[in-house]
């Protein structure tokens, strides 16, 4: 069936950002980074404000529409530039660079003590009276945002980016390595208060394509580790001793997270483990379509609940550095593309005709892993019968045998009986006793 194997195939440059920034893309951006989807979006923005038609095309109801939008316009323009005052100030008096105070230069002194993800001891820090100015910034951000939360999500978005673009000016002073482990306690510290408010938002589409991809997902159940091409030994794809079940496991277990950081941790851990499952069964590093082919097989098998909805998340609310460069970034894209492969699925991917791809999803065909177990057990049930009834009829040969032994027992000891007592006949015994003659 696999005369010209095509498999998958991906090109380390397919994986990042189209306008060349040298940062992983995302699908989800269109192949850009976060950063250039973000510059792209504003130029869009302006450009459609740009060309906005003029007032009194097309007769009154063009006019009184033109002017409701610009009315929703300018009342959500409003409402954001608000909450900007509110977290960040008045635009027109920007805070001049000052020298640090003896409160700021303890509270980076006590930072830098800090070891990576402590953050625990973060937040213990927090409630210091030296870091009451970066306390309270975060508390009114998280209240504001709260207070907003009907805003849509985009909105949302772009507040808490642009939130996080402001606060890392307060650990200017530190290094960029301490700069980073920073952001990731500010970007779990707000997070996980505004999870309820943000996560699959009611002004998205979230909800409705986590039960299109559940659906696709269940759907394609059908497909093996051959037919994507995954360089797994199959006597390791046992269902008791699976392989791939800490990888399963850790995909599964990101929706119970609330920050972005946290989740992509579920990420990395599940990519690590399939880079260990592929490295345990070849001698030769992964390449990176191996790692994809893995990737989507592991999706395949766990079916991730709100797999969209986390992966959207994650794109919108998480650190730009931890989207962009890294291990982080490089498990997240990887992610993100097998669950577009997942969904643009079709037969010349798995190298099938569209013939036998529609065979499979209308459940009219059997994968082929599956047939060859069936016909083994089968062929395996065959013969456990025949063995059953050869020792049954064996059992049966034993037990006449026996019975015949004990028949002719039987005979050989009445016989030996009627011998007896014809000799007895013949030939009576006397046992009389006779004194012996006396001695005188």
């Amino acid at each position: 069936m696999w005369a010209e194997p095509r498999g998958i195939h991906v090109d380390q440059s397919e994986l990042l950002c189209k306008d060349g920034c040298g940062y992983y893309g995302n699908p989800a951006w269109q192949g850009c980074c976060s950063k250039c989807w973000r510059e792209r979006s504003r130029r869009a923005q302006a450009c459609r404000q740009d060309s906005s038609p003029s007032p009194g095309v097309e007769g009154g109801s063009a006019i009184t529409f033109s002017k409701f939008e610009e009315k929703k316009s300018t009342e959500k323009g409003r409402r954001v530039n608000t909450m900007k005052r509110l977290f960040w100030g008045p635009s027109s008096s920007p805070k001049k660079p000052n020298e640090p105070t003896e409160s700021q230069s303890a509270a980076l002194k006590a930072f830098q003590s800090l070891q990576p993800g402590d953050f625990t001891n973060f937040l213990k820090l927090l409630r210091k009276p030296f870091s009451q100015s970066l306390q309270s910034r975060c508390t009114a951000f998280v209240n504001t945002m709260e207070a907003y939360h009907d805003l849509p999500v985009q909105k949302q978005s772009d507040l808490v980016q642009d939130f996080y673009q402001s606060i890392a000016g307060h650990f200017s002073s530190l290094s960029e390595e301490q700069t980073v482990q920073m952001m990731e306690h500010i970007e779990k510290l707000i997070m996980t208060r505004l999870h309820k408010w943000v996560f699959c938002h009611d002004s998205s589409d979230d909800e409705q394509k986590d039960l299109a991809l559940q659906r696709r997902i269940r759907s394609l159940s059908w497909v093996t580790p051959q037919m994507l091409r995954v360089p797994i030994k199959e006597e390791r794809l046992e269902v008791n001793s699976d392989p791939l079940l800490p990888a399963i496991t850790a995909i599964i277990e990101m929706d119970a997270r609330r920050a972005p950081q946290d989740k992509l941790a579920c990420v990395s851990k599940c990519s690590q483990s399939v880079f260990r499952v592929l490295a345990s069964s070849s001698s030769e590093p992964a390449s990176a379509d191996d790692f994809l082919s893995g990737m989507i097989l592991v999706v395949l098998k766990a079916n991730p609940p709100r797999l969209h909805s986390n992966t959207q998340y994650i794109t919108r609310f998480g650190l730009p550095h931890s989207l962009m460069a890294g291990e982080s970034g490089y498990c997240f894209t990887n992610l993100c593309c097998a669950v577009a492969f997942i969904e643009k699925l079709d037969g010349p991917a798995l190298n099938l005709s569209a013939k036998e791809f529609e065979g499979y999803m209308q459940g009219q065909r059997m994968a082929p892993r599956e047939a060859e177990t069936d016909c083994e057990g089968l062929r395996r049930a065959r013969k456990n019968r025949q063995l059953l009834a050869e020792v049954a009829s064996r059992q049966e040969q034993l037990a006449e045998g026996a019975q015949a032994l004990q028949a002719d027992l039987a005979r050989w000891v009445q016989a030996v009986q009627t011998q007896v007592e014809e000799v007895q006949g013949k030939v009576p015994l006397n046992f009389t006793c006779t004194e012996p003659p006396s001695q005188s």
